[in-house]
């Protein structure tokens, strides 16, 4: 299932006040941010793509805002990761002069240090303003949400992050989330597991659904 961004944020932002209760701000941003490094995958592929790129980033930062209220660690995040990318593209490209290409992998160096430390405040936030809004009868999907966008911060991460057909793992608590696309699954500290999927809500975003695991 290939999830559009500006789709989610249209259906998030017309929808909010009548949405159904299966949908979740949480859920249609980490859909939303799946599908933005999925579509630069694509897009960094086209050089001359440039302009679409610049829409895609913004689509992202105005999706957070819908869903979270926004966040200027995000948006700078997604403009360094943007910038990241398009120098990658002209790096592969060559014919650079050596001390501009020099110059230019300093500067990747000095970014790829900026995105981790913005990483790990970003997902604090997430985390905080998540979880204080789910009710305890949501905790699985709580947990396989936020699992699910501490990966996808990480993706912004030099070096890439996994292939598409490996497993992701990360640690929310006691509890493991382990996530394959838009699959994923959750273990807890007793040991039970659970399998999650993400899914289009219509008119109203995302959600997140966690069922036992027999």
């Amino acid at each position: 299932m290939q999830i559009k961004i500006m789709v989610l944020l249209a259906a998030f932002v017309g929808f909010a006040g009548c949405a159904p209760r299966t949908a979740s701000p949480g859920a249609t941003l980490w859909a939303g941010l799946y599908s933005y490094h999925q579509e630069m995958k694509t897009l960094e592929a086209r050089p001359e793509r440039w302009p679409d790129r610049q829409r895609l980033a913004e689509s992202v930062k105005t999706t957070y805002l819908a869903t979270f209220g926004g966040s200027e660690e995000f948006n700078r995040l997604v403009n360094l990761d943007l910038r990241r990318r398009e120098f990658l593209i002209t790096l592969r490209a060559g014919g650079l002069k050596t001390d501009r290409e020099r110059e230019m992998q300093q500067e990747l160096i000095t970014m790829s240090q900026e995105i981790e430390t913005l990483g790990a405040t970003i997902k604090r936030q997430f985390t905080s303003s998540h979880l204080t809004a789910q009710d305890r009868s949501s905790a699985i999907e709580s947990v396989a949400t936020v699992g699910l966008m501490n990966l996808a911060i990480d993706a912004f991460s030099p070096p890439a992050a996994k292939s598409d057909t490996a497993a992701a793992v990360t640690k929310v608590g006691p509890y493991v989330v382990m996530g394959q696309g838009l699959a994923s699954e959750v273990k807890t500290p007793e040991g039970r597991m659970f399998r999650c999927a993400t899914t289009l809500v219509p008119e109203a975003g995302a959600s997140i659904k966690c069922e036992p695991a027999f």
